[in-house]
């Protein structure tokens, strides 16, 4: 399933694109502001962004870039009326792989986002994301609020499993197997405390980071 979020202030063009590309394997979030756009591009990496330029609180090329810096991978086409070569190099400038203009045919659009992805891959599966949160797993990086945080291997895939299984509860036994054991690292569960009290500290004491008694942690979405 390719996951899209289309930036457009107009309701009616946003309708008639999300239907289509829903028909095509797709699932669409339409994000009306650049705001709204920025708000979940932190909480959670599409497949691709569709992006118009004009938008109600801001302008497309200035999210384009804005995203660029936080999701070097990440697919993004310009989706708009502005057809000016000047307008069409600055997309490409600001970091648009792909430039459409309106008005334009809907399977031609979907015959792009193919093409753009068969070059990329999926960046919705190599961008975990959690609140603030950020991993990138091609990089083995991790973000904050856009802040590079170093982590050590240990911290590192502690966070990565939780991300990978986001909404779920993982037991401690699962956490020190999956950490620890594979390795041939035989460890006693105080490691797991103290590697998670780091992690924590790290991340400035993140509220997505749950205890569950007793069992183990969970990642999820607080924001």
């Amino acid at each position: 399933m390719i996951e899209v979020y289309y930036v457009e202030d107009d309701g009616n063009i946003a309708e008639i694109v999300k239907r289509h590309l829903e028909q095509k394997n797709c699932t669409v979030t339409v994000l009306p502001t650049v705001s709204a756009a920025r708000a979940a591009l932190d909480g959670h990496v599409p497949s691709v962004v569709l992006i118009d330029w004009n938008m109600p609180d801001g302008r497309g090329d200035e999210l384009c870039q804005w995203t660029r810096a936080r999701w070097k991978d990440l697919p993004i086409i310009f989706l708009t009326v502005r057809d000016d070569p000047g307008d069409v190099v600055s997309g490409f400038q600001n970091g648009a792989d792909d430039y459409v203009t309106k008005p334009f045919d809907l399977d031609v659009l979907y015959s792009r986002i193919l093409a753009l992805l068969r070059r990329t891959g999926d960046a919705a599966k190599e961008y975990l994301s959690c609140d603030g949160i950020m991993l990138d797993r091609k990089r083995t990086q991790v973000t904050l609020d856009g802040e590079e945080v170093p982590l050590s291997p240990s911290e590192y895939e502690l966070l990565l499993l939780l991300m990978k299984n986001k909404g779920r509860t993982v037991s401690r036994e699962a956490i020190l197997q999956h950490v620890w054991d594979e390795n041939g690292n035989f460890v006693n569960d105080n490691t797991l405390t103290v590697t998670m009290k780091r992690l924590r500290e790290k991340l400035r004491q993140p509220a997505c980071i749950k205890t569950v008694r007793s069992i183990g942690y969970r990642m999820e979405d607080t924001l």
